[in-house]
């Protein structure tokens, strides 16, 4: 059994003294709809100077970012993970939603300069997009020391180190490695901004690596490590299969293959791989199996995906339960249930 889920089975109480530090970036998503084609709008002879403004019918504001959502969703199944990320002095709204929520949010790292970090997306009616990302405070989170989080809680079980500022990435992996924190590394969209040194120093000593199909590719085209040299440097490594499910190897571990949730209505895909990592890690941390923790992930994956917006969906124990019983038997809805409030 991982170290994890060894030091988990053998404690009384796991789910209330767990320390988990969700660590990643923190965002607000502008999400606006223009009725028109923007293709319409663009004179192929005239794209080096284009100028428009476009009058739009709708704006959503959400609450977003990777280690929010996953943190917000560990809550969701009755984790009290500990949230880092940099933030600016605007972030007080959605610090009392995600605290009302459950989520540890007092080791935030607040900016004196910059605002919180923003997604902007206009999207047509072909569902064409126009975006930017402004990053903000989170070029911020390279200054967050987990040393003094671990002193606050009694100490950090696990860290996971999700997209953000790629210094921040790389600095928390060498902190993890030197005071002998157990750290997963999910480098998710921030691979196209690391170079292969910079991967190796992020993965080297993790218990858990998470990427998708393509980002593990990636990951190994970068780094010019082959599939067995990652698996030296890490421990298990869980590669997302979009609708083919989930993927878990590892040496001294047999493959363990989990197919996605039944009968699920998809209406949006965003923050779904974050969903998936809250079940998964909020499973191991109730001293389950890996694949158990997948099935619980693949899930609640499927709760975010029938949702618009990351963190707008409810878990309810009765429905989680017959859901997860449905898709992967009654076994596995047994296990989970003690520990669903």
């Amino acid at each position: 059994m991982h170290r994890l889920a060894r030091a988990l089975v053998s404690h009384p109480t796991p789910r209330a003294d767990m320390k988990i530090a969700v660590t990643g970036s923190i965002a607000t998503d502008h999400l606006m709809h223009f009725p028109g084609r923007f293709a319409d709008q663009l004179i192929a002879d005239q794209l080096h100077k284009v100028s428009l403004s476009f009058l739009v019918d709708d704006l959503v504001v959400r609450r977003g970012g990777i280690a929010a959502n996953i943190a917000f969703g560990m809550a969701q199944l009755g984790l009290h993970p500990v949230l880092l990320g940099a933030v600016g002095a605007d972030f007080a709204d959605y610090r009392s939603w995600l605290e009302r929520h459950g989520v540890d949010c007092e080791s935030v790292y607040i900016s004196e300069v910059a605002h919180t970090a923003r997604f902007v997306c206009t999207t047509d009616v072909d569902m064409c997009q126009i975006a930017s990302f402004y990053a903000g405070a989170m070029s911020e989170a390279r200054n967050i020391e987990l040393s003094p989080v671990a002193a606050r809680t009694g100490g950090l079980d696990l860290v996971l180190i999700s997209a953000n500022d790629p210094d921040a990435m790389i600095r928390h992996s060498e902190e993890c490695r030197i005071r002998g924190y157990a750290f997963a590394a999910d480098p998710s969209q921030q691979l196209a901004r690391m170079d292969g040194g910079d991967v190796e120093k992020l993965i080297n000593g993790a218990e858990y690596l998470l990427t998708n199909e393509y980002e593990k590719s990636l990951l190994e085209s970068k780094s010019g490590l082959t599939e067995a040299q990652v698996l030296d440097r890490v421990k298990v490594r869980i590669t997302t299969l979009g609708k083919d499910g989930v993927e878990i190897v590892g040496n001294g571990l047999d493959r363990i293959h989990v197919p996605v949730a039944r009968d699920v209505d998809a209406v949006d895909p965003t923050g779904v791989g974050d969903g998936f990592r809250s079940g998964f890690f909020a499973a191991l941390a109730w001293g389950l199996s890996l694949e158990r923790a997948a099935q619980v992930g693949s899930l609640l994956a499927a709760l975010v995906l029938e949702t618009v917006g990351t963190q707008e969906y409810l878990v309810q124990r009765d429905v989680f339960l017959a859901r997860l019983a449905d898709s992967y038997g009654d076994e596995a809805a047994k296990e989970v249930a003690p520990h669903l409030g």
